[in-house]
């Protein structure tokens, strides 16, 4: 029967399968793999780190079916269309849940953090993720998103000129930042037992972590999107320009 992912090479990045089709995230994420922030290693690589069995990694995504009703096309999206999708959808969501999460873990600790010292540290670690995503986006949206609309229209022969030399400079500088705010949700994770209140959590406990489990999985699909999509599209596209 026909599956949704062929059989990947061994040097196949983790990235371009999941730009491939996105159901292989949860795949990795079982497996304990990194697929946005470490997108760029390898599969044996990125199992070989995990300390996973990658026939086993393969096999799972060999079982993927394909989903003609929701298929995951981001990959073949246009660039402006790709960048309005992550404006819209990530960066609002950003804006709208943090604050929400944070006064939720604000009133956890002030109930709960006799109890539960853990929860301090998770509203510190989410506190300074918050604090690093805030500027990160403003400058994605002021100066790298304009950038590569007009890289656009200068593939359509509008007149362009570089303010940073090589798109790679910004580009190393978000994934910088995506890497450390990667860290910080990887904190969250663990001080959480995999977003799991503990048997005396109250409704707000509970419903905490669920948004924080909800904003960790936009915040790979967002990271992912970026740095295994967005990002290697830009690059080409402004050697292409360059090179014309």
């Amino acid at each position: 029967m026909e599956t949704g992912i062929a059989t990947p090479s061994h040097d196949v990045t983790i990235g371009a399968i999941v730009a491939q089709d996105f159901r292989a995230a949860a795949v990795f994420q079982r497996f304990g793999i990194d697929f946005c922030c470490g997108g760029k290693r390898s599969v044996s690589v990125a199992c070989r780190t995990a300390g996973v069995d990658m026939g086993l990694v393969l096999a799972s995504l060999s079982e993927l079916r394909p989903d003609e009703d929701s298929p995951d096309d981001a990959a073949h999206w246009s660039l402006d269309r790709l960048v309005s999708h992550i404006v819209d959808t990530h960066h609002v969501y950003i804006r709208s849940a943090g604050p929400t999460i944070s006064a939720y873990l604000t009133k956890l600790v002030a109930v709960h953090g006799e109890r539960h010292p853990e929860l301090a540290r998770i509203e510190n670690a989410f506190g300074q993720m918050n604090r690093e995503l805030l500027p990160h986006m403003v400058k994605e949206e002021q100066v790298l998103f304009p950038y590569i609309r007009q890289l656009i229209k200068v593939a359509s022969g509008t007149k362009f000129s570089s303010p940073f030399g090589s798109v790679l400079h910004p580009i190393h500088a978000m994934e910088q930042e995506h890497e450390e705010v990667g860290n910080e949700m990887r904190i969250i994770r663990d001080l959480t037992s995999d977003f799991t209140p503990p048997s005396d959590g109250c409704t707000t406990y509970q419903v905490c972590f669920s948004e924080l489990r909800h904003f960790e999985e936009d915040l790979h699909r967002h990271v992912h999107l970026e740095n295994n999509v967005l990002f290697p599209r830009t690059v080409a596209l402004e050697e292409d320009v360059c090179r014309g």
